[in-house]
């Protein structure tokens, strides 16, 4: 062995610029291995499907509340390890009790919430916060009253910095996609609760989110409106192919509009069971309610939740089982 920077091998020496060039190319080939992990962490099954546009991993949600019975305070498990995949374009409906955390679900995709632990991705990113590629519509309408139907639908084009000229044709497109054609400026008071629900919609979609969040939006209106609600925003959806995750407590609504339906339970709230809705479409309302296969989806989904309320009210007697509703944030605007 020589004394000066230099290592013996078979035929000669490596010299010290030579250990400095392999060494280089050592970290170079770790570096590249660490920054292909993070890709692949950060685009969950990114080879397995393409299609796939929301990933919700493991999500978590707990609050901090004040406990009744003793003094002080208590941790309450809203949602616990919701395991989720959305395809772009999939029209989803959640499904329920009271108190099953569907809300606080659909805080956590909006950006509204932050998981206590857990992912939630969107098109391979993860979600750290609202963002205009999600739209969200609420049964309370959270409308403008203020403002006349055309400005309240152009309230997010103005955000986002749309010249006047192209905010009226925007909103022009979505006032007649969603049947408000004539009452352009009609004020908020002068409107029906289903022609309300209209504008949300609108305003929703104008400044083109691509991904819809529904929370019990035709929950107000009255059963003749909410049919003709539901069967406009097939037609919407078919339309924009958006991606739509719409809460409801109703087993007949979820499954006509879905393609799946996430059966939820609480306590602390899951997802029980995703039943795949193989319905033709277009689908009228009238037509399919009565057919023997709608009548199975909807007898499995009310199986599952009658056993599962069932436990509930064992589990829970004389507690509050709307705190996971009462906690979220989109709740009471």
């Amino acid at each position: 062995m020589r004394r000066d920077n230099t290592v013996l091998k078979e035929d000669g020496f490596i010299g010290e610029d030579e250990i400095n060039i392999k060494k280089v190319a050592i970290r170079n080939i770790i570096k590249k291995n660490n920054e292909k992990i993070v890709d692949e962490r950060t685009i969950p099954n990114k080879n397995n499907n393409n299609n796939i546009k929301i990933v919700a991993k493991n999500i978590t949600r707990t609050f901090i509340v004040k406990n009744r019975k003793e003094k002080g305070i208590k941790e309450f498990v809203a949602i616990k390890d919701i395991n989720l995949e959305i395809n772009a374009g999939e029209f989803i409906t959640l499904v329920g009790p009271s108190g099953c955390g569907k809300s606080t679900f659909l805080d956590v995709l909006s950006g509204l919430s932050h998981p206590t632990s857990g992912e939630l991705y969107i098109d391979g990113k993860l979600v750290t916060g609202p963002a205009l590629d999600r739209g969200i519509v609420l049964q309370g309408y959270a409308l403008f009253p203020w403002r006349n139907v055309r400005r309240n639908i152009e309230y997010g084009l103005e955000l986002k910095k749309i010249p006047k000229k192209q905010r009226r044709e925007i909103s022009k497109k979505f006032i007649e996609l969603v049947g408000l054609k004539g009452f352009e400026d009609s004020y908020i008071h002068e409107l029906s609760g289903g022609m309300k629900q209209r504008v949300a919609i609108a305003r929703a979609l104008a400044y083109d989110p691509e991904v819809l969040l529904m929370d019990e939006p035709f929950a107000a209106v009255d059963a003749q409106t909410r049919e003709v609600l539901q069967e406009e925003l097939l037609l919407i959806w078919a339309k924009t192919k958006k991606t739509i995750i719409f809460i409801t407590h109703s087993i007949e609504e979820a499954i006509f509009l879905a393609d799946r339906v996430a059966v939820m339970a609480s306590n602390p709230g899951s997802i029980k069971e995703i039943i795949d809705v193989n319905l033709a479409r277009p689908r009228k309302l009238g037509d399919i309610r009565t057919s023997p296969d709608f009548n199975l989806l909807s007898h499995r989904i009310w199986e599952l939740l009658n056993n599962d309320e069932a436990k509930h009210e064992i589990k829970e007697v004389n507690q509050n089982r709307n705190i996971a509703e009462e906690i979220s944030p989109t709740v009471n605007l």
